[in-house]
Formats: C-alpha cells, structure tokens, sequence
C-alpha cells in the first residue's frame, strides 16, 4: 500500500497519458476507477507533436545520453496536454486525483536488462499541481519481466462482459495482442511484430508523408515474396511469449531496391503476417477482434487483416471503446494500480516471475 489509496477510491477523475512508438504526439484521456473496474470513460485528446519536434525525437531513440533538453520539451509538451485536456473537459486539476505518465520510450532491450522512458515526472506533477505515476516498466524489467505490453490488465477490465476468447490488437509503431480467455485469470500478451513503424518510417523516407493514408501506397503497390520471407524469417516469431519488441528490431534492408509503393505493400503485409503467426501462441482462436491504435485506421490493413484471420475483425469502436484514447486510458488506470499496490503485470503479460507492481509516485 502507498499512503494514497483513499484519493484513488474517492470520486475524482485518473488522467493518463500516452506518447507511443508511433512518436505522433501525446493521447490524454480521463477515467474514473479503482484500479479493478472501470467506473467510467470520461474525454479524451490527441495533443499532436510539431513536426521538429517528432524529429527531435526520433534522433535520441536508442540513446542512454542525457537528453535534457528533449526531455523537458517533451514534459512541458505533456503539460499543455493536461492542460488542454482539462479545459476540454471542464475540470480544474483538483478533481483529478492523479496522472499516469508514460514519457517516452526511447530504448527498450529487455533481454540486456533495460528499459528507457524520458519524461521528468516531478516538473510534470509541479506544473499540473497534480500527482503522478510514471516508471512502469523498469521494475518489471529489472524482475526478469519484457516490461511490455502493459495495457493487457485494462483490456481484460474493459472486456469482462464481452464473449471471449477475445484478442485485443494495438497497431500502434510497435504491434501488440492481449488474448482474453473464458475464465477470469485467463490472459496472454505479446508483441506480435511491426505495426505502423516500419511502414511510416518507409513512406516518409520514400515520399516525406509522415505515413500511408488509408494504406493508398501500399494498394498501388505489389509485395515483394522474397524480402517479405526473409523478414519473417526472424527467430522472434518463433519465440514462446511474453516477449516484446522496440521499433528498431527488424532490418527492412532487403526492401533497399523497392520502389516507394511495393515497399509500402511489403510492409504492410508484413505486419499482417506477423500478426497471423501470433496465433500459434493462443489456447484458443479468439471469436473476435478488436484492433485499438492508429492501424486500425488504415483501411488497407485492415482489409487485409480481416482476409488473413478469417474471423471478425473490427475497431474497438465497435464495442464502444475509443481506439485513439485506450492506452492514455490503460496508464490512468494503471495509475490507480499502482497507488493501491495490485500488480501492474503478470507472468503471462511480461514474462515477470511474480506479480510486479511498478511506478514510482511524484507528488507536486
């Protein structure tokens, strides 16, 4: 126990925050929760990152350096998100008990024993008068866990009174699953593979657009058999979950020679594959899936998601959830977890040995 649970079980609002792999900008989104069940889903903001700044950061990923000034850009940036996100919603920071704050990640090797979000929690918490949680995922790492994928324990709350088995999938830079079986304590999650990086990271080197509207590249290209093999050739597939990914982990050299849009398609099919492989982990085929993360607005992916399952495969929105909000709504959640001492990931989520409760607690 943390000395805060009776904050947590009062009325007031959790505010979570999410800058993704995706590196796209800032989700904010508040809840009402006890760390168990979700009580309500209340507004939620997407706080774009100037373009600069995208490449600010993209030129520190992989770097344990001192980054202090992209750090704190990227606070205050989280700070005027909180901000904004307030006057959205017509609150003050005196009805929201606390914020989970994920920062940034900028390296994530979990097999080397290191995991690295920036963000300095303590000028977030003095600038928003309002407490905040932040480091989740060291301490996982540091038990032996992935350290990812941490939104798998809010999507089992979100689901409890849909038909299951379920899968969850988060297209955000990096792909993830959280599979939900038919009993309570039944659940599974992984990093499948490539979600968006890969393929945004394409098309802006190849064309300068940030990333493949509605998949529009991709469907006026062909995919290439042979760099696409040797991509799933990787021995990650075949590697027994938990287990988890940074963006950087795959090498798209032998797309080099493809053209804008046959790179674009290959990608694509790419994280589709990857996605189907996840399967062969599974107790049992999920009747649905409900796909969260800025993939799921890729028409094209989509299409050919739904081809390669042969099952229902929709966006969250399909059972009311808010596929831009979900993972800023998981950390607000998570937030509640931590301050009244539940575990924040699992055996079976992370790899960890033991039920582990991370975060660290800044009070402003």
């Amino acid at each position: 126990m943390t000395g805060h649970e009776d904050i947590v079980a009062s009325d007031k609002w959790l505010l979570g925050l999410m800058s993704g792999t995706s590196m796209d900008g800032i989700d904010g989104a508040l809840i009402r929760s006890d760390g168990q069940n979700v009580l309500e889903r209340g507004p939620a903001a997407t706080f774009p990152y100037p373009a600069p700044f995208r490449d600010r950061l993209r030129a520190v990923m992989g770097s344990w350096d001192p980054v202090d000034d992209v750090e704190r850009d990227l606070t205050l940036a989280h700070v005027s998100a909180v901000r904004g996100l307030l006057d959205k919603a017509g609150l003050a920071s005196a009805e929201v008990s606390f914020i989970g704050f994920h920062g940034q990640t900028v390296d994530h090797a979990p097999a080397q024993g290191r995991t690295r979000q920036i963000g300095d929690a303590k000028l977030l918490a003095r600038q928003t008068g309002i407490a905040v949680v932040s480091d989740f995922r060291s301490r996982d790492v540091a038990e032996g866990g992935e350290g990812a994928p941490l939104a798998p324990l809010y999507h089992a709350a979100l689901a409890r009174d849909l038909e299951r088995p379920l899968a969850v999938l988060n297209l955000g830079g990096v792909a993830n699953i959280t599979w939900i079986g038919v009993g309570e304590e039944e659940i599974l999650a992984f990093d499948c593979g490539p979600g968006n990086a890969l393929i945004d990271d394409w098309v802006l080197r190849k064309t300068g657009a940030p990333f493949d509207r509605d998949g529009a590249l991709a469907a006026a290209g062909r995919i290439a058999q042979a760099p696409l093999e040797q991509l799933l050739s990787d021995p990650y597939f075949v590697r027994q979950p938990p287990k988890s990914l940074d963006r950087g982990d795959f090498d798209i050299g032998p797309l080099e020679n493809l053209s804008a849009a046959d790179g674009s398609a290959t990608l694509t099919a790419f994280t589709v594959a990857a996605v189907a492989l996840g399967r062969q982990h599974m107790p049992a085929p999920p009747k649905r899936w409900l796909v969260t993360g800025g993939g799921r607005l890729n028409a094209l992916l989509m299409s050919w998601l739904s081809d390669r399952l042969e099952t229902a495969v929709q966006p969250v929105e399909a059972v009311g959830w808010d596929g831009d909000a979900l993972e800023a709504e998981a950390f607000a959640f998570l937030a509640a977890r931590v301050v009244r001492g539940l575990p924040t990931s699992l055996p079976s989520t992370t790899g960890v040995s033991r039920p582990v409760g991370g975060g660290k607690i800044s009070d402003p």
